[in-house]
């Protein structure tokens, strides 16, 4: 689908609360995938990214597919039955709850994100099991207590029993300044033994030059994009122990259809960690 396909079926009239002026990377993503959920400004970011990536659909779909192995793992051979997926971003089926639902109906999944537009699909996330549940919580990574403190989440889940949560390609927003490290040990310290931490990052490891050119592209159009090293993106695991095969390429991370011909395609690396 061309960008000018993709724009002329486009409602341009934001929802409430939405700056259409400004891209949000939820939306950004929603157009590398395909959606309609997103606007002028997240189009042309996009589109600058993926001339400095020229794969970035393809490894947006990569991600993706990373986020069900992992999701499928934490229920069939793990026996997690609750979620906290933040940075939830717009819903593409099959979605989180969805795909862990189909292993084990009884699964109960709390979606977090920022975005008015994502608020404005929560009810195309909750649409759940009878047997298991899923929320949604209109909030961001940068106040995980407020997070922790919502009564969807206390309501929905027993923080009590092990939780899985996924944080996928969201950690890139947060510059260091904003403490992400801390930001998030403030969820991993709420959430008891058995529980479970997965995490996708972009690095600059596998194709310098090209990730370079995306954070500039990023810059230049106001978004934030922080690209880490495989042993930054391994410290935000320190203290939980490192399911096989560790920190690994998010294509190469227990792959189900075999090993991938190239698996530095996709620029991102991936891990599962369990809280000891």
């Amino acid at each position: 689908m061309s960008h000018s396909e993709v724009s002329a079926g486009i409602e341009e009239v934001p929802p409430s609360g939405v700056d259409a002026s400004v891209p949000h990377s939820a939306r950004v993503y929603d157009w590398w995938l395909g959606g309609k959920d997103n606007f002028a400004a997240d189009r042309a970011m996009g589109a600058a990214l993926v001339e400095a990536i020229p794969t970035l659909r393809a490894m947006a779909k990569e991600n993706r597919r990373f986020v069900h192995r992992v999701a499928r793992f934490l229920v069939a051979e793990a026996g997690i039955r609750q979620f906290v997926d933040i940075g939830t971003g717009i819903p593409t089926r099959p979605n989180l709850h969805e795909v862990a639902q189909a292993v084990a109906p009884e699964t109960r999944v709390v979606y977090v994100d920022n975005d008015p537009i994502v608020l404005a699909h929560a009810r195309a996330l909750m649409i759940s099991t009878p047997q298991g549940r899923s929320e949604y919580i209109h909030a961001d990574l940068r106040e995980p207590e407020k997070i922790l403190a919502d009564a969807r989440l206390t309501e929905t889940l027993d923080l009590d029993r092990p939780v899985a949560l996924t944080l996928i390609a969201v950690l890139m927003l947060l510059r260091d300044s904003e403490d992400p490290a801390g930001r998030l040990r403030a969820l991993m310290d709420a959430v008891p033994s058995g529980s479970y931490l997965a995490i996708s990052h972009p690095t600059g490891d596998f194709n310098p030059a090209e990730m370079s050119a995306a954070v500039a592209a990023a810059t230049r159009g106001g978004m934030t994009l922080v690209p880490r090293t495989r042993a930054e993106v391994e410290r935000f695991f320190d203290g939980w122990e490192l399911v096989e095969p560790g920190i690994a390429p998010v294509a190469a991370w227990r792959p189900e259809d075999g090993r991938p011909d190239d698996p530095h395609a996709a620029y991102y690396w991936a891990g599962l960690a369990g809280k000891p």
